[in-house]
């Protein structure tokens, strides 16, 4: 099973704060005890490195992006996933998403990927199942 990690899931996983953060952890365990194959983006991972600048989980980031590039599971988005992208977001499909998510969405569509480990309801809108 391939899941995508988005920003959602994976700032509530590194936030004890967050309000999802005992529904992420519980998942995102699961995930790695089936031995889930994880992808992510590197717009996902961008997000992720600004929302945690200034916060105690900053490092988790850098490993994390370390990690996904070492083991080849790190997508670069491709010149017509960026176009794609982009037109999907001038007609405001999936309840308006950020062009972030919609980038995630044309990559996880390009790669048949179905579920995503989040609680963003734009992947959900979009037709993704979204894991918690």
């Amino acid at each position: 099973m391939t899941v995508f990690l988005d920003t959602v899931g994976l700032l509530a996983v590194w936030d004890e704060g967050d309000q999802w953060h005992s529904a992420a952890q519980a998942c995102f365990s699961e995930l790695i005890g089936c031995r889930a194959d994880l992808v992510t983006s590197s717009f996902v991972l961008l997000e992720c490195g600004n929302a945690a600048a200034r916060r105690p989980y900053r490092s988790a980031v850098g490993r994390l992006r370390k990690q996904m590039d070492v083991e080849r599971r790190l997508i670069v988005p491709t010149v017509e996933d960026w176009q794609t992208s982009w037109l999907a977001y001038e007609r405001g499909g999936a309840d308006s998403a950020g062009i972030v998510d919609l980038v995630s969405f044309t990559i996880m569509r390009r790669l048949q990927i179905s579920k995503a480990f989040t609680n963003d309801g734009h992947f959900r809108a979009a037709g993704f199942e979204m894991l918690f």
